[in-house]
């Protein structure tokens, strides 16, 4: 039968485009928040005998996550074939591990919660540090898709003789990566993390690269301090103004705010967290991914 899509707030151009990818049918989901904050939440499409799939990108991941979990129980419960997740952004993701004596360890715990729930889930660019794969913290099959060709596409299309920048050495592999199909040369910055809002950055040395313009690239975008500290050194360093390229616009409070105010040239983001810098589109690969997983594509 023709799988269902449904899509939480935020989500109806990815819904479309899975439609396209897959024939599926667009599912309508109920939500409603209770007065004493329980979430409600109701299928309104039948999906017995259906493939069902939610769509719904993990930033602001505590109101989101149980009604989340809710609505693919919910599937499951109505004897859908199999109930899967698409979350383009996936959070829990950076406490992988426990750094202080009697700290949670939050992304397997949540790995344990989806997987004994959902079926699959695709993502893209999950936050990796110390683990090889997804398959290390979900026990489902999981599918990852990359950023780096779609930013690279889109730096190669408006950027004049750009110099690729990691803000830390986490970012390295996955900068060089973006520069490899960019063309582009790159340097990575040293990055010291004090507090959450309190970074700073140093850079090698970068004489040869003074003609291009910097563009720093970084997979969340949060605080945006490591950002702004880049952009310092940058502009101390004689560069021009760089632009600021991430995947996840999560800009907590007056973030995007400063980053704009600290010199950015242009702030730009993939479009897996709805928000105003959205440029590099990621919906066409993230449908691929579930085409390929459903078994299927629209005729």
């Amino acid at each position: 039968m023709t799988p269902v899509v449904f899509a939480f707030p935020g989500h109806t151009g990815l819904m479309r485009q899975l439609q396209a990818e897959t024939g599926a049918i667009a599912g309508t989901l109920v939500l409603h928040r209770f007065p004493d904050g329980e979430s409600y939440v109701r299928l309104d499409t039948p999906v017995a005998g259906r493939e069902a799939v939610f769509v719904c990108s993990l930033a602001d991941p505590d109101a989101k996550l149980l009604p989340l979990l809710f609505a693919v129980a919910a599937a499951k419960d109505l004897r859908a074939v199999r109930a899967g997740i698409v979350a383009p952004y996936l959070a829990y993701m950076r406490q992988d591990a426990r750094f202080k004596p009697g700290e949670a360890i939050s992304s397997a715990t949540v790995g344990r919660l989806v997987s004994g729930i959902a079926d699959w889930l695709v993502t893209v660019d999950p936050h990796l540090h110390r683990h090889a794969s997804l398959d290390a913290v979900y026990a489902i099959p999981s599918r990852v898709v990359q950023a780096a060709p779609a930013i690279a596409t889109w730096i190669a299309a408006n950027v004049t003789k750009p110099l690729l920048v990691g803000p830390d050495a986490e970012s390295g592999q996955w900068v060089a990566q973006v520069a490899s199909a960019a063309n582009a040369p790159c340097i990575v910055l040293d990055k010291t993390r004090r507090g959450d809002r309190d970074v700073t950055v140093s850079m090698p040395s970068t004489e040869r690269f003074r003609d291009r313009t910097p563009v720093l690239v970084d997979d969340i975008v949060s605080t945006a301090h490591t950002m702004i500290a880049a952009i310092v050194d940058l502009r101390r360093a004689g560069f021009a103004a760089p632009v600021c390229i991430g995947v996840h616009a999560l800009f907590a409070d007056h973030a995007y705010a400063e980053l704009q105010a600290a010199g950015a040239a242009r702030i730009v983001t993939c479009n897996t967290v709805p928000h105003a810098s959205n440029a590099i589109d990621v919906d066409a690969a993230i449908a691929a991914e579930v085409g390929a997983l459903l078994g299927r594509k629209a005729v």
